[in-house]
């Protein structure tokens, strides 16, 4: 009786994982630095780091998942892992706050800069945003198209989660159905609209602030992607529960911070921040 279980924390056995993790950031970290300086095998460096640290997400969820299935997810382990995604989807907002502050202090205090590519030479001149002499890409046409297609991604992600709390499993295989296709569809389109965009990355300030702003925004659709394809591989060996889904809420959470995002940066960088430039074709 003495060692008998008189709370509803769960106490987690040792892992191995953390370590393992730390050791692939360390290598990939490593990687990337060499192949930035050309150096011998960096590449292959990065790419096992990558490789590494993909097998420890892999693992270490698994166990996740084994101790839910194990009943060790109580009402109050759960309510504190929904506190620590709560605190990481505000930690990635304060990430995209960096990248719009770039955005916003670079158009709103344009410095004078001169870039010549090929035959055309684009100026940035103090007080002109976007640049003299560039074409930016017309936010009615593809942009418009993915806010669409990300606000339908958004209802059918609900539909679903709505669809598991009544039990309705059915319900819950289809809208995560659709909102991995409308995700993917997004992804597709977003790199035809980098093929085909009328800027580089390098040389000016709009390029750079613009691809680091809508690229990382796309690398979280693409992890959004995966993390509901993993929803509805389990929704299939069925998982989830109307009482006990907190991997599903997450991933929920997360398209919908993904969505949210993407609203301002249609309106910041695609309307605003390309507002009396000309448009591209």
């Amino acid at each position: 009786m003495a060692g008998a279980k008189t709370h509803d924390f769960h106490i987690l056995p040792p892992s191995i994982w953390p370590l393992v993790g730390s050791l692939a950031a360390l290598i990939m970290a490593t990687g990337g630095i060499m192949w930035m300086h050309e150096a011998a095998y960096g590449g292959y460096v990065f790419f096992a780091g990558v490789a590494a640290l993909l097998f420890t997400f892999y693992s270490w969820w698994s166990d996740v998942i084994r101790e839910a299935h194990a009943g060790d997810h109580t009402p109050v382990v759960q309510l504190h892992l929904r506190y620590g995604m709560i605190l990481f989807i505000a930690s990635e907002v304060m990430f995209f706050v960096g990248w719009f502050w770039a955005w916003f202090d670079f158009s709103l205090f344009p410095a004078p800069v001169e870039v010549s590519e090929g035959a055309v030479t684009l100026t940035q001149a103090a007080g002109i945003w976007p640049p003299k002499g560039l074409e930016v890409i017309d936010p009615f046409h593809l942009p418009l198209l993915n806010t669409l297609i990300l606000l339908c991604s958004g209802t059918t992600v609900t539909w679903a989660h709505h669809a598991l709390l009544h039990g309705d499993r059915k319900g819950l295989k289809t809208g995560l159905w659709l909102t991995v296709i409308l995700g993917l569809v997004f992804s597709c389109i977003q790199a035809y609209e980098y093929a085909h965009a009328p800027f580089a990355f390098k040389g000016l300030n709009y390029g750079a602030a613009f691809y680091m702003a809508t690229g990382f925004h796309g690398f979280h659709v693409l992890v959004g992607t995966i993390f509901l394809i993993v929803c509805l591989i389990r929704a299939y060996k069925g998982h989830f529960t109307p009482k006990q889904h907190f991997g599903f809420e997450a991933a929920a959470w997360y398209w919908h911070f993904v969505d949210v995002v993407w609203l301002f940066l249609f309106v910041a960088v695609y309307v605003w921040g390309g507002w009396g430039a000309p448009v591209h074709g």
